[in-house]
């Protein structure tokens, strides 16, 4: 049981925590930030500065805590109502603007703010900026973490990746992984891990200053879900896991809601994937024949290779040794734990073969020039 001054004690490290995110992101942000007891004058001569960004400021007390929003409109409106260009901020900023406390759930909160036209939308811990979103960047902001999968040798691409691993191999101008990497990234995704393998040096110097992505060495191969237990730092309660050196316009943000909703352990992306059989099928009793069918066309869900899962998962996993997919799911399904299926609706391109890496260049140079 924590003494009374050792409570003391581990809330004034939390507080010096905090102060030094808050110190980082004011350093970041400078740009929209301004003491309080700064000039109307200044206020204005920072939003000008603005320009082709979110005109919008926030300012700050003596302690370095947020105290209100200030726009050129609230300082036109000031101006109207008597005050002078020498007035305070204090005077005439906003005091109860839109904010996200917190861990509060922003993806509700980007929703509301875009319903009323915001572009900023601060997230507060005890009064500190700790984030700010640009809701014109950012789709969403999951409470994910993100790994993946950059090991494979791409033995089917050959002669491409006997020097270069698949996932830097360039599709459109940039190399495949990027695009994932920019996609977790606008859903608000930012503790992003990739686990490497084959050619791991050039994918290790590819993000050595990508301050959001770690590179996690595999020292063999150890499959999909293997690889999990070497990654640390996991910091939600659920993740995404997911191929590399695929393309995809999987809408991220709906995928986690339906992984909430229904309660799964986990959730498998999955495109849709039709055989047709050119010719009339027998159904047989013995050599009897009892129906034909023709041509038939059989409708099934392929595995597209991304999974939303509980963190919790990979404690069930031994460290270290090979798991596959496939496997680990089988076991989760045959013990009746519920894993669910998220179709994709839109692009889905699994770079396998010199065909569809030839498919995935024309794509992305036509998306280029759209």
């Amino acid at each position: 049981m924590q003494t009374q001054e050792q409570e003391h004690s581990h809330k004034e490290c939390e507080l010096a925590a905090l102060v030094r995110v808050a110190s980082a992101m004011r350093e970041k942000a400078s740009r929209h930030i301004i003491a309080s007891s700064r000039s109307l004058r200044e206020a204005l001569e920072a939003i000008n500065s603005l320009s082709g960004d979110t005109m919008t400021l926030f300012a700050t007390d003596e302690e370095g805590r947020i105290s209100g929003t200030v726009t050129d409109g609230d300082i036109r409106r000031a101006i109207l109502r008597g005050a002078s260009l020498g007035s305070p901020v204090a005077e005439v900023m906003f005091r109860d603007f839109m904010r996200v406390e917190g861990e509060a759930s922003r993806m509700q909160a980007m929703t509301t703010a875009r319903s009323k036209g915001i572009d900023l939308l601060p997230v507060i811990t005890e009064g500190f900026l700790t984030d700010i979103l640009d809701l014109r960047r950012l789709r969403s902001s999951l409470p994910l973490d993100a790994v993946l999968m950059a090991g494979g040798k791409g033995e089917r691409l050959r002669p491409l990746t006997l020097t270069v691993p698949k996932p830097l191999l360039e599709v459109g101008g940039r190399p495949i992984i990027d695009y994932n990497i920019e996609e977790l990234r606008r859903c608000g995704i930012r503790n992003i891990y990739v686990t490497v393998n084959y050619l791991r040096e050039q994918i290790i110097e590819h993000f050595s200053s990508d301050g959001d992505v770690t590179c996690v060495e595999e020292p063999c191969r150890l499959g999909t879900m293997g690889s999990l237990t070497l990654v640390e730092g996991l910091r939600h309660d659920n993740l995404i896991l997911m191929n590399s050196d695929l393309l995809t316009t999987l809408d991220f943000e709906r995928m986690f809601i339906h992984h909430e909703e229904s309660g799964a352990e986990v959730t498998v992306a999955a495109i849709p994937y039709n055989v047709s059989i050119p010719y009339a099928i027998m159904t047989m009793e013995g050599d009897r024949v009892t129906g034909l069918t023709e041509k038939p066309t059989f409708n099934y869900f392929a595995n597209a290779g991304v999974y939303i899962m509980r963190r919790s998962l990979i404690s069930e996993m031994k460290r270290g040794e090979y798991l596959d997919a496939p496997d680990f799911l089988q076991t989760l399904m045959d013990a009746g734990r519920k894993v669910a299926c998220f179709p994709i609706e839109g692009i889905w391109v699994d770079i396998g073969s010199p065909d569809d890496f030839r498919y995935a260049n024309r794509l992305m140079n036509q998306r280029r020039r759209l």
